[in-house]
């Protein structure tokens, strides 16, 4: 990234910026939708910077997915214990929470599971299996807290509905209620198993 004259670089603020921009890019257009000259252009930095810090474009489209993860299971996680110990209100506010993401401009659905059906090799095969067990995990924990006979069963349950309401989000949704939706059976399931 250009820096002025007399200024001290500073490796980790230019990989930082390079992730940012390159997060909104890949986001939008999609890892085929944009090469190497251009993304390096977009995100105002050299292939020779690009590459000193990522290696190549897959290390960056990796290093990309696996930040944006990072930041996905935490935001869900942040969200789910802001709730309280109620594992119905847990689940509540994670589908209140992805319902407020769904109806922001640009939602494009999870870039993850999108950069794996581009490329369904590693590393984003890999980056999406290790996602969606990060969700399925949380997922799990609340069963776990409801006391449901077998939780890890349902967590799988929830996540299959955690992912169904994104892509019918992001590509059948006229009405904006997926995440309504979903909430409401992922409670009722909940209900259900813990009877």
């Amino acid at each position: 990234m250009p820096v002025p004259k007399g200024t001290s670089l500073d490796p980790e603020r230019t990989r930082a910026a390079l992730l940012a921009s390159a997060t909104e890019i890949l986001y939008e257009r999609g890892l085929d939708g944009v090469g190497v000259a251009e993304l390096c252009r977009e995100v105002g930095a050299s292939k020779e910077t690009l590459y000193r810090h990522f290696g190549s474009k897959d290390g960056l489209v990796e290093a990309v997915l696996e930040a944006r993860s990072d930041r996905v299971v935490q935001w869900l996680t942040d969200a789910v214990e802001a709730a309280g110990p109620h594992p119905g209100a847990q689940l509540s506010a994670l589908f209140d929470a992805l319902g407020s993401w769904y109806r922001q401009p640009g939602f494009r659905g999870c870039a993850i599971v999108n950069a794996s059906t581009q490329h369904h090799t590693p590393p984003a095969r890999t980056i999406a299996d290790r996602h969606l067990g990060r969700y399925q995990r949380l997922l799990t924990s609340i069963a776990e807290r409801a006391g449901v006979r077998e939780p890890e069963r349902l967590g799988r349950q929830l996540l299959i509905l955690l992912e169904g309401a994104t892509v019918v989000a992001d590509h059948h949704d006229p009405e904006g209620r997926a995440a309504e939706d979903a909430e409401r059976a992922a409670l009722a399931l909940l209900t259900a198993e813990g009877a």
